[in-house]
């Protein structure tokens, strides 16, 4: 008996020292992946560059930045974008350069910094024809012509018109400086607005406004349009002149039937 004790006491000193020297593997820590959010500019303005394929949507999923405030921050009124586009996705502070450390430099006179001149901006204004009448450009709804373009600056200063064209390329005013402005759009004839015609935006130094402008044809107008030929008479009195002459001519036939009756 003491023999099997000492048997069963060997094989669990046995089992407790193999267990000590395993080592226990822990599980892997999962490693999330951030979203390089861009570096602040030296005004502090974060700003992204839309790639090809991006929409609103995605940006505000990858940025975290809401649709409402990228278009609030943006002065974007649809969901229209273009590659190359800067949207800003918020202010940061500026950001910090660390200084080289090297010699100390020689000491030179000082002089006052001149003030720098007011910055630049651009607005660009696309005129759509809004097919489906839901005020916001699908991408199979072109641009129209004909649209009379009016910009002009809260002060006076800056006054300009211009006129929609088809195609990709939307209408820009370049080179414009900072304030206040007030876009307005006469859209052509025939069309019914589907969305504000007159917008006020702040332009700040730097800025890349789209304002897109929605128009749908005026159904009633085709509607109430005359059908016209080529001689310009209409078909309906034709064909109705044409069903009187044969109905003459089925009277002339009977009645020199009953003629010969008798």
């Amino acid at each position: 008996m003491n023999s099997k004790r000492w048997l069963i006491f060997f094989i669990t000193l046995l089992l407790i020292l193999v267990g000590i020297s395993e080592p226990v593997l822990a599980a892997p820590i999962l490693q999330l992946t951030p979203f390089p959010t861009p570096t602040p500019g030296p005004d502090g303005r974060i700003i992204y560059i839309v790639q090809p394929g991006d929409t609103l949507i995605r940006i505000s999923l990858i940025s975290g930045v809401s649709i409402d405030e990228l278009r609030g921050l943006n002065n974007i009124t649809g969901d229209n974008i273009i590659a190359g586009q800067k949207i800003l996705l918020g202010l940061g502070g500026p950001s910090i350069v660390t200084p080289t450390v090297g010699p100390s430099p020689t000491p030179t006179p000082i002089t006052p910094t001149p003030t720098p001149k007011a910055g630049l901006g651009v607005i660009c204004v696309v005129l759509y024809d809004d097919v489906n009448g839901n005020g916001r450009r699908e991408e199979a709804e072109a641009a129209l012509a004909g649209g009379a373009v009016s910009m002009s600056e809260r002060s006076g200063k800056i006054s300009q018109t211009a006129e929609t064209k088809s195609g990709e390329t939307p209408l820009c005013f370049n080179d414009l400086p900072e304030g206040e402005y007030t876009i307005s759009v006469a859209i052509p004839e025939g069309y019914n607005p589907t969305t504000v015609n007159s917008v006020s935006i702040q332009l700040t130094a730097g800025d890349e406004t789209y304002l897109n402008y929605g128009a749908q044809q005026d159904s009633q107008k085709l509607a109430e349009a005359p059908t016209s030929t080529g001689s310009g008479k209409s078909p309906l009195l034709g064909i109705i002149g044409a069903v009187i002459i044969l109905a003459g001519i089925g009277l002339a036939v009977f009645g020199s039937r009953i003629m010969r009756g008798k």
